[in-house]
């Protein structure tokens, strides 16, 4: 597995780098943001590991480009930024995760195989368009259309629907959608995914009089389809 580690930190890393080499992973490290723009335009990874405070250009700027750029490679955050609106920036902003700093390295282990093996079961999937009712979803070129309507989401809002879509006729908690759209543990009373429900909500539904995103009271949210 390769991975691209953006990180100016010497010591964090060497840390770093050893670790995961000692864990298998093939590492390259960017220790600026300049250089860490150009390795991802002009490679493939499994995965970046991306700080945030870098020097020439921050970690949220290169989260917008890669993004941008429609490069959908995992993106997980490894920053001291522990705020928890640092973490909904960057995982609205297209992050897949978000790991703050200090960190045990066994987590960060997980974590990257977690996002890994993600991508590998939306990848592997044999079919690439996610269909509830008139609502199309395309895995590879990200088009949402609902009829005849594209439908503009956020990447983040996009990992929503996908996951609803995935689980049609499935009442999700907000729970378990936190913990697979976010990645990350928020405060449990945080209204993360009730702001984003509502944000689907006014772009899916409310131009058509058959509603697919239902709430479930005092357990979550669920697609309903007619069939």
């Amino acid at each position: 597995m390769r991975i691209l580690l953006v990180e100016d930190n010497s010591r964090i890393s060497e840390f770093m780098v050893r670790g995961l080499e000692e864990s298998g992973f093939s590492v390259t490290l960017a220790e600026n943001g300049l250089d860490a723009r150009n390795l991802i335009a002009q490679n493939e990874w499994d995965i970046i590991l991306l700080d945030i405070m870098l020097p020439d250009i921050d970690g949220i700027e290169l989260l917008q480009y890669t993004r941008f750029k429609k490069i959908h490679t995992p993106i997980l955050i490894v920053s001291a930024l522990g705020d928890p609106d640092d973490k909904v920036k960057a995982l609205d902003l297209g992050a897949d995760d978000y790991l703050p700093k200090p960190f045990n390295f066994r987590e960060l282990v997980a974590r990257i195989h977690a996002l890994t093996r993600r991508m590998r079961q939306v990848y592997d999937s044999p079919s690439k368009v996610l269909i509830c009712d008139d609502l199309h979803l395309n895995l590879e070129s990200h088009k949402v259309l609902r009829g005849e309507k594209e439908i503009t989401l956020t990447l983040q809002e996009f990992k929503l629907l996908k996951y609803l879509m995935e689980n049609a006729n499935r009442v999700l908690s907000r729970s378990e959608i936190l913990d697979t759209v976010w990645g990350v543990n928020f405060d449990s009373n945080t209204n993360v995914v009730d702001v984003y429900i509502s944000y689907l909500r006014n772009k899916i539904d409310s131009d058509s009089a058959h509603k697919l995103i239902h709430t479930v009271k005092g357990i979550g949210y669920v697609i309903r389809t007619k069939s």
